[in-house]
């Protein structure tokens, strides 16, 4: 990455940050995925060798404690671990955790995810997506659904929302 460039993304970074109020999301660009929490999040080691601990936008994947829990994390490692990533982050969420679209190979990793019946589309954070985005991530939940693929096995599986909700009781 040249000085100018670098000198560039910090000036546009402390813009955000002062027009923002501290809110603004300082993680865009590329990075290397070094960590896989869970199905639906990551952590991405940047250019400075800076970890950021990354949700994806758009979906939402079962707890590692839930049915395909595991095999939610085991997907989004195959797709992504030690991969480049390409981030379109938009916010960080109440833990902190920039929520960002994430993209490796040119796939969108969400996508993919519900794609293969490893998450749901987040339709509670539909409205942040693009219309393109929101179709195909509905296509992809429906097909997934009509193909029982991953969690769409189940019978009756438990939304990871639903799921968070009783088990705080």
């Amino acid at each position: 990455m040249s000085m100018a460039y670098r000198l560039l993304r910090v000036a546009v970074l402390g813009l955000a940050l002062a027009l923002g109020g501290g809110h603004a999301v300082a993680l865009e660009g590329v990075g290397r995925v070094v960590g896989i929490h869970d199905g639906d999040t990551l952590t991405v080691l940047d250019g400075s060798q800076r970890q950021h601990r990354v949700r994806i936008a758009g979906i939402d994947a079962p707890e590692r404690a839930q049915a395909f829990g595991e095999a939610a994390r085991e997907n989004l490692a195959r797709l992504a671990f030690g991969k480049t990533v390409a981030l379109r982050c938009a916010k960080r969420d109440r833990y902190g955790r920039a929520v960002c679209s994430v993209f490796a190979g040119g796939r969108d990793l969400g996508l993919e995810q519900v794609r293969g019946g490893f998450a749901w589309w987040y339709r509670e954070y539909a409205h942040e997506q693009n219309a393109a985005e929101r179709a195909a991530y509905a296509t992809a939940e429906r097909e997934a659904r009509e193909g029982q693929r991953g969690l769409w096995r189940d019978a009756a599986p438990t939304a990871p929302w639903a799921w968070r909700r009783e088990a705080r009781g």
